[in-house]
């Protein structure tokens, strides 16, 4: 059975779509999938063990450039190749007009959300079977139950793996014989992103402890950060311009990592790297890190969870507001606690 996913982005719903392949293939041990995806996230599917064939997307850039020769050389490319098989099915588990207008290119039946259930409502109207998930569940939940519904199999929700093949990892290209916790410092929405100072303060605690501080970063923006981050403190290490399989790699042999609600941070959680991640303008029920040893760290503040790109909060001077009192101390004290119980855990192991 040949199956094509199409699930464009974000790069944390991305991630948050291997368990439900992991489930499709514990009930069909022949199953195979192709997966479209935004080519920004393009590394991340074939990840999986079951992933054959990646399809990368790219529908902002091609609308730029259809004017141009190569522009339709390339759409062209992409479609044939999408093209050149039927599928037994085409399931968009975004919901979305986008996605359900890359689905619509395929051959194959389709499948995805019925109009109360899609993220966007009139993508249903491109499928041929349209399903229905509940909302107010987190993401991974729904796509594992929409691709349970239609390829018709049952599945432990219990049971979460996300399929990920270490081998089809590079090798990492950090050279450090410390060991070291990864800073995942920076989100699109600057409400998310938790103060500078508070990173120095902790990248502070965590040199004196021993360990080096890593810091990768996506955009020159993200860059400097990490560079003021990282002024002055020892074994503070900024990354190269990386792709998300290297950091993927680097992030697999950490000790550690602090995050923020952003992509690295769920690539953490499906590598079951012990994690601490901090939540303010989100809610962790609805997106957050699903894997071992990850501690999440909620905010109390009065407007949490308000889903704002940018902090609206007017009372306070402090932005994000709802980190204010999320200190460098209290994130230590929750990392020092992640710390202990993964080294009590690896010394086990190998007494074992």
């Amino acid at each position: 059975m040949r199956v094509l996913i199409v699930r464009l982005s974000s790069m944390g719903d991305v991630v948050h779509t291997l368990p439900a392949l992991t489930d499709a293939a514990r009930a069909n041990a022949t199953i195979k999938f192709d997966w479209a995806v935004d080519e920004a996230f393009a590394n991340i599917p074939a990840w999986h063990t079951h992933v054959e064939n990646v399809f990368p997307v790219a529908l902002r850039r091609w609308r730029r450039e259809l004017t141009s020769g190569d522009g339709r050389s390339e759409v062209k490319d992409y479609l044939k190749a999408l093209r050149s098989e039927p599928y037994d099915a085409i399931v968009d588990l975004q919901g979305e007009f986008k996605s359900a207008f890359v689905a619509r290119q395929a051959r194959g039946p389709r499948y995805g959300y019925d109009g109360a259930s899609a993220r966007e409502w009139g993508a249903h109207l491109v499928y041929r079977n349209k399903l229905a998930v509940a909302k107010g569940e987190h993401s991974m939940a729904r796509m594992r139950r929409l691709l349970s519904q239609a390829l018709s199999y049952s599945y432990d929700e219990g049971l979460i793996d996300y399929g990920i093949a270490r081998a089809r990892l590079p090798s990492p290209a950090l050279q450090t014989d410390k060991p070291y916790v990864v800073f995942i410092h920076s989100t699109s929405w600057t409400s998310k992103n938790w103060p500078e100072q508070y990173w120095r303060e902790l990248a502070e605690r965590a040199t004196v402890a021993g360990l080096s501080v890593v810091l990768p970063w996506g955009s020159e923006a993200e860059c400097e950060r990490s560079h003021r981050i990282a002024a002055g403190v020892a074994n503070a290490i900024v990354l190269p311009k990386l792709s998300i399989s290297d950091k993927a790699s680097i992030i697999s042999r950490a000790t550690a990592t602090v995050g923020l609600d952003t992509g690295l941070s769920h690539i953490a959680a499906a590598l079951d790297v012990p994690s601490v991640t901090l939540y303010g303008a989100t809610d962790p029920n609805m997106c957050g890190t699903i894997g071992k040893n990850q501690i999440r760290i909620t905010s109390e503040f009065e407007c949490v969870n308000c889903h704002d790109t940018d902090c609206s909060f007017t009372k306070s001077a402090f932005k994000p507001a709802c980190f204010e009192a999320m200190t460098p101390d209290s994130v230590w004290r929750r990392l020092e606690q992640l710390l202990g119980a993964s080294v009590k855990s690896e010394h086990a192991y190998q007494i074992a």
